[in-house]
């Protein structure tokens, strides 16, 4: 697959991924580990959106900002590294969300986590060693 289609396929996932924690809150706070709002002071509802919207920035961030993608690479892989112990909370207590409703798909989904670090940082060029400039003189 090119480099570019993936990406595309990223964003657009991403994005409609970060749409739906809009419109089903309710569906996605069953993730969010209560840890996590002790330690950001936040409800699950706020969370949720505001992963959500990360999602959102990510995602048109991938496609709007050809100069920062690789930066924006690794702030897509870092997110998804973030939301890991979501995706650990979410499959050992066994609840569901929309698309990861049994055991067999939330054990699924902790597999899916690196690959997407991965796919993230392929996709943006994230992977490559960085080429700096040559410097004439």
């Amino acid at each position: 697959m090119d480099r570019a289609v993936a990406r595309w396929i990223l964003a657009i996932a991403l994005g409609a991924i970060g749409v739906g924690h809009f419109l089903s809150t309710r569906g996605f706070r069953v993730v969010v580990p209560d840890w996590a709002m002790r330690l950001t002071r936040l409800d699950k509802d706020t969370i949720v959106i505001a992963s959500g919207a990360a999602e959102v920035a990510l995602a048109a961030g991938l496609l709007a900002l050809p100069k920062e993608r690789r930066r924006i690479g690794w702030a897509t892989a870092a997110f998804f590294v973030a939301v890991m112990p979501g995706n650990i909370h979410q499959w050992r207590t066994r609840r569901s969300t929309p698309g990861l409703d049994t055991d067999a798909r939330r054990f699924g989904r902790l597999f899916l986590q690196p690959l997407l670090v991965l796919w993230a940082l392929w996709s943006t060029g994230g992977d490559a060693p960085r080429r700096g400039k040559r410097r004439r003189g």
